[in-house]
């Protein structure tokens, strides 16, 4: 049986409709590895029901985080995530931590920097402002490299990203990627089976080696649990 992925969307109202979005390349990407991706209903599963179902989960891109719940007021130049999932990734990821801290997570561009928040860190609000090469993190392609030998996953290669905010400091977490310019590119935690956040977007990346292969590796540690989960 292909492990059950789950894929937490974005909350959009389009047309006066509130809806789950999410890009399909998410879920192309986990088939193409060898899961069976679903979208996470929110609203309409709790944190520890997905928790006890899905055998990994993937933490996707998006706007910004309201930054007020981790002390630090919300840059007005922020586009805020729709408060249900921001509250709502922020328990599931302390869930994880609590009740299943070495169930796979792959975290893409906002996904890793709600883990790095979640995990005590800070945002670089509004990379304009601060990083004069700004503009080689939207909707460009560069070059990001590793910056520990041992990581859960070696991040090598030419990327593509799309992203005003970045990662200043990763908590509890540990910084294993950087680009040419210092920006945080990918973060994980050792103590934990497959705890890893990259900035930019695998799904949309050609290279292989930062590209497909992250979403073969997440799907890989998934397999390589020691039990699947309760469905």
């Amino acid at each position: 049986m292909k492990p059950l992925i789950a894929i937490c969307p974005d909350v959009m109202t389009i047309n006066g409709v509130p809806r789950h979005v999410a890009s399909r390349a998410y879920s192309d990407a986990v088939a193409s590895a060898g899961g069976a991706p679903f979208i996470v209903p929110l609203g309409a599963m709790s944190v520890e029901e997905l928790v006890s179902r899905a055998d990994g989960i993937v933490l996707t891109g998006g706007d910004d985080p309201r930054t007020e719940p981790f002390g630090v007021p919300t840059h007005p130049e922020a586009r805020p995530i729709h408060d249900d999932r921001q509250s709502f990734e922020t328990d599931l990821i302390a869930g994880l931590a609590s009740a299943a801290p070495d169930k796979p997570v792959l975290g893409v561009c906002l996904g890793m920097q709600m883990m790095a928040l979640c995990a005590g860190g800070e945002l670089d609000q509004f990379m304009p402002e601060t990083t004069p090469t700004h503009s080689d993190h939207w909707e460009s392609e560069h070059v990001v490299k590793p910056t520990v030998d041992d990581a859960t996953i070696r991040l090598d290669g030419a990327v593509r990203s799309k992203h005003r905010q970045a990662v200043r400091d990763a908590g509890s977490l540990r910084v294993i990627a950087r680009a040419h310019d210092g920006v945080v590119e990918g973060i994980d935690d050792p103590r934990r089976a497959f705890y890893v956040g990259v900035q930019w977007h695998p799904e949309r990346t050609s290279s292989e080696a930062c590209g497909t292969s992250i979403f073969e590796r997440f799907v890989e540690a998934v397999r390589n649990g020691s039990t699947p989960a309760n469905r």
